[in-house]
């Protein structure tokens, strides 16, 4: 694999900037155009951060471990009607607990469906869906998928994800017990399901995700396993409000803050990758589903 470590030291200011990018309406155009006036090297910078996602690959699509597919499954309320994801099963025999895999803003990128087969190639059957089934998939890059995603329907995007979430509970290949995790924005909708699935999911664990707004906690009643970026001032002042809330209402938790991470640490595919801090990470929510799971 690719050492995506940064040749570079990245001026924060352009690891803020690139923050701004991935949840704005800025183009990439644009982020370089700024990155490039912020300091000496600010465009080399902003190249950098870009995700290089074959060289990322963890885990083979023909690894023996697994056996991954598209499938295709009705989501009543959603975008569309219909939903696709990517489906991946251990090839042990016999049902597997089930985790679903929550994408960032911009589709079902290559790197989600590598955390799928990660999670497969440890035993549990993953579904990783695709928000931008409904108007045509993931487009191969993440600025269009990202512009493609905004565009939706929040509500009826969010419902994609619960009808994902109930297909995956209630698989033949599912031992009906159900994770969810997920990323950024997939962070956030893993809180929100576990809020409105309630007694439906068995753990959740996401990674610098949206807090859920603090009269739905009380709807928990999974574990949760949640992780947090130093430098992500945005997504820590939701923190501790959320945290009164889960105190409040009884809710078992976990957090963790990786120290010198920035958002979106866990992904291997940028320079915002922090090794340590991502392994530790997902050893950490192995660990958890194999407890709450199996």
């Amino acid at each position: 694999m690719k050492d995506l470590n940064p040749p570079i030291q990245i001026d924060q200011r352009i690891f803020d900037l690139y923050d701004e990018y991935c949840h704005g309406s800025m183009a990439r155009r644009e982020f370089f155009a700024k990155a490039s006036t912020l300091t000496a090297g600010g465009l080399l910078m902003a190249q950098s951060l870009i995700p290089e996602y074959v060289q990322a690959q963890t885990i083979s699509f023909t690894d023996p471990r697994i056996k991954a597919q598209y499938v295709n499954y009705p989501s009543e309320g959603g975008s569309s009607g219909q939903m696709r994801g990517y489906l991946v099963q251990p090839t042990k025999a016999g049902p597997a607990p089930a985790v679903l895999v929550v994408h960032e803003n911009r589709g079902l990128n290559p790197h989600i469906e590598d955390v799928a087969r990660r999670l497969a190639a440890e035993g549990f059957l993953a579904l990783a869906p695709d928000g931008l089934a409904p108007v045509g998939g993931y487009p191969g890059n993440d600025d269009e998928g990202k512009d493609m995603q905004a565009k939706l329907n929040p509500t009826k995007l969010w419902t994609d994800m619960k009808n994902s979430a109930l297909y995956l509970k209630s698989h033949p290949l599912s031992s009906g017990k159900l994770g969810i995790t997920g990323f950024c924005w997939g962070g956030g909708v893993t809180n929100s399901l576990s809020c409105a699935l309630g007694t439906g999911v068995q753990a959740a664990a996401p990674f610098y995700g949206d807090a859920p707004a603090a009269e739905q906690v009380a709807n928990i009643k999974a574990p949760l396993l949640l992780h947090f970026a130093e430098n992500d001032p945005r997504i820590n002042a939701m923190w501790p409000p959320y945290e009164t809330a889960l105190k409040a209402n009884k809710v078992s938790y976990q957090p963790y803050t990786y120290a010198g991470t920035q958002h979106g640490f866990h992904n291997n595919s940028t320079p915002r990758y922090v090794e340590l801090a991502a392994k530790l990470s997902w050893e950490r929510t192995l660990a958890f589903f194999r407890t709450q799971l199996i």
